[in-house]
């Protein structure tokens, strides 16, 4: 039995609970999770790769940030620092991702648009983060974070991935361009982000209700972090411009109805853009990682798709010359 599931086991049968579990589907975590039964009812346990205190536990702190701004996360229902076991509120099975899929046009539209207004909601939570000192509030996508995801990137599709190494010169010129929009993304960096938002990190719950998961990261980020997370991350298609245009300003029109205040709409397609290029070149290393080193090759076919739209939003802005030139000659080879 592995460690997760002997702790689970034990944490379970000191507190007189059924010992009888099921594992649940992990994604790009070294967190497992197990369906278990509840104080006469179901729950989920995550069951974290070592012992975590409580008070500087992100999951835990981020969870009392998000429920005490009214945002719908799980309840945590109990916890043991020592056999890093969190029990929280169970959701159900049914991912956003999953219901996106379907053939309904109007549901998806739908879904998609509450989606878009829960981001707008997680701003409006920025003061109760700073206010409550989440740690949250102490996190942010500065300079140094947005720059250590592109190398990340640059490493890990490269040299874990490909097998290969750039030249010297275009290692330097991708670094140089890197520190460039990172630097230029810290100075947006001002509101509550989930970090981690896309329809697979959603979920609707028995009584159909849009549920937000895996919010252990959030941190201060750029109004268009989540919802370029959203729209873009594991696309094989790429959304044209106009409805892109179209899911902005209706981003934009949820965030003055809660009160916020109104965003230029070209500065932010402008922000958008950059935030396009650093977010998915992250999501590509992410993938390259996942595959390369866990055997997660189903992260495989999103790589391209995240270089083309990469490449697109650069080209939009007329800048960032040599992430065109590579992410161009990445396609090509991809296409031959």
């Amino acid at each position: 039995m592995r460690d997760h599931a002997k702790r689970l086991e034990k944490f379970l049968a000191d507190r007189g609970e059924p010992t009888e579990f099921v594992q649940l589907t992990a994604d790009a975590s070294t967190r497992e999770y197990f369906r278990i039964a509840w104080q006469g009812a179901h729950a989920v346990a995550c069951v974290y790769p070592e012992p975590f205190n409580a008070a500087e536990q992100t999951y835990l702190d981020s969870s009392r940030l998000f429920l005490t701004a009214g945002l719908p996360v799980a309840e945590i229902l109990g916890q043991d620092e020592s056999l890093g076991v969190i029990i929280q509120e169970d959701l159900g099975d049914r991912i956003l991702r999953d219901e996106m899929s379907g053939p309904d046009v109007e549901k998806r539209s739908r879904l998609r648009a509450e989606a878009i207004s829960l981001i707008a909601r997680i701003q409006k939570a920025t003061d109760v983060a700073f206010d409550t000192k989440a740690i949250a509030s102490t996190l942010k996508f500065d300079t140094e974070k947005l720059k250590w995801e592109l190398d990340f990137f640059k490493t890990h599709y490269f040299q874990t991935y490909l097998k290969h190494q750039l030249s010297p010169v275009e290692d330097a010129k991708l670094s140089e361009e890197f520190l460039e929009l990172s630097a230029e993304l810290d100075k947006f960096a001002s509101v509550l982000c989930h970090r981690d938002f896309h329809a697979a990190n959603l979920m609707l719950d028995g009584r159909d209700r849009m549920r937000i998961i895996d919010h252990q990261d959030a941190r201060i980020g750029s109004a268009s972090y989540d919802l370029v997370s959203l729209l873009l991350d594991r696309i094989t298609d790429l959304p044209s411009r106009e409805w892109l245009a179209e899911k902005r300003k209706f981003f934009l029109e949820m965030r003055v109805k809660l009160g916020m205040p109104r965003l230029d709409e070209e500065e932010f397609a402008y922000q958008f853009r950059l935030q396009t290029i650093q977010r998915c070149l992250k999501a590509a290393g992410t993938f390259s990682f996942q595959s390369a080193t866990r055997g997660k090759t189903y992260f495989v076919p999103f790589i391209i798709p995240m270089f083309r739209i990469s490449l697109r939003a650069a080209e939009s802005l007329g800048r960032f010359h040599c992430i065109q030139k590579v992410l161009a000659r990445e396609i090509e080879r991809s296409d031959a």
